[in-house]
């Protein structure tokens, strides 16, 4: 499931795309959201294959060795522990999962180096050699080590920088599609003849989330920007980024247009997403402003919270 982080995310990027692009279409603009949104699902998609990918090229590899001239004794022995693995074979014939491959027009064909790359740098891993040498092997122990091979991948930097080639709309996308592989793994169990694939989305309004931030913050953006520079009035307004600035309208809008969601949770949301969109000194930045932001609003009673414990 796509988290509401990783939708903030996507709104906070599109909102940055419509500011510098100069766009006057809304409605451009929100269809490139909703486009980005499903293409972080589609990753999803792409990274659950890889593994795939990865044992057919070892079988590939077994069979030629076993068509050398003078095979050795191991050429023709192989230990097919991890191209057998029962966690990667029922991905392959999940009709889940390879009917929203094909559907999606998902595919590694045209990325067989870096399918060769990650299993070189698999099987000269502890995790590869340990798994191969164990004597007896479960369904658990299988499924263990898939997990850990796609925890393992959180650090490629090869494939960061693949994914992000591959799709504009994947960029900064891997971390949270690997996670939800991860999850997708760790519920499959022996008995299963499929795969019980995550859905897109956790609630039914996830996605209108997305939609009404975006539209509620483009919309409101100046009259937000007005509230944002009279707390920033004695900072140098020249190294303030640009990004701060957005990510404080943005949060202005979810606090005074979002009475479900707790005051907490939004500050919490879009302190973190400054961390890592934004400079390095941009959380502690965004978070002073915004206490004194929502000091003001709820005084002026804008911010209106329904529920209980939503302050």
């Amino acid at each position: 499931m796509l988290s509401r982080r990783l939708l903030r995310v996507k709104v906070a990027k599109t909102l940055y795309a419509h500011l510098k692009s100069g766009s006057d279409s809304l409605k451009a603009s929100e269809n490139n959201l909703v486009q980005s949104i499903d293409k972080a699902y589609d990753l999803y998609f792409q990274m659950m294959d890889l593994i795939v990918e990865v044992a057919r090229y070892a079988e590939s590899r077994i069979e030629l060795a076993k068509q050398k001239k003078l095979p050795t004794y191991e050429d023709l022995n192989p230990n097919r522990r991890f191209v057998d693995n029962k966690v990667i074979n029922l991905l392959a014939t999940s009709d889940s999962v390879q009917d929203e491959i094909t559907r999606r027009k998902l595919s590694w064909a045209n990325y067989p180096d870096t399918i060769k790359g990650i299993y070189n740098r698999l099987i000269e891993s502890d995790l590869y050699k340990n798994y191969m040498e164990k004597s007896v092997c479960t369904f658990t122990d299988d499924r263990r080590f898939v997990e850990d091979f796609y925890t393992a991948l959180e650090d490629d930097d090869a494939l960061a920088d693949l994914v992000d080639d591959m799709s504009i709309m994947w960029s900064d996308n891997l971390s949270f599609a690997l996670y939800m592989v991860i999850r997708t793994v760790s519920s499959m169990k022996q008995s299963h003849t499929d795969v019980k694939i995550l859905p897109q989305f956790k609630s039914d309004d996830d996605l209108d989330f997305a939609k009404q931030l975006f539209i509620k913050a483009l919309v409101n953006y100046e009259e937000n920007q007005d509230i944002v520079d009279r707390y920033t009035r004695n900072w140098d307004v020249e190294r303030i980024a640009f990004m701060d600035n957005l990510i404080i309208s943005i949060a202005i809008a979810e606090l005074m247009y979002f009475d479900s969601i707790p005051v907490k949770v939004t500050l919490d949301e879009w302190i973190d997403i400054a961390k890592y969109y934004s400079s390095p000194t941009s959380s502690t930045f965004v978070n002073g402003v915004l206490d004194k932001i929502v000091a003001e609003l709820m005084e002026s009673g804008k911010i209106q919270k329904s529920g209980r414990g939503l302050l």
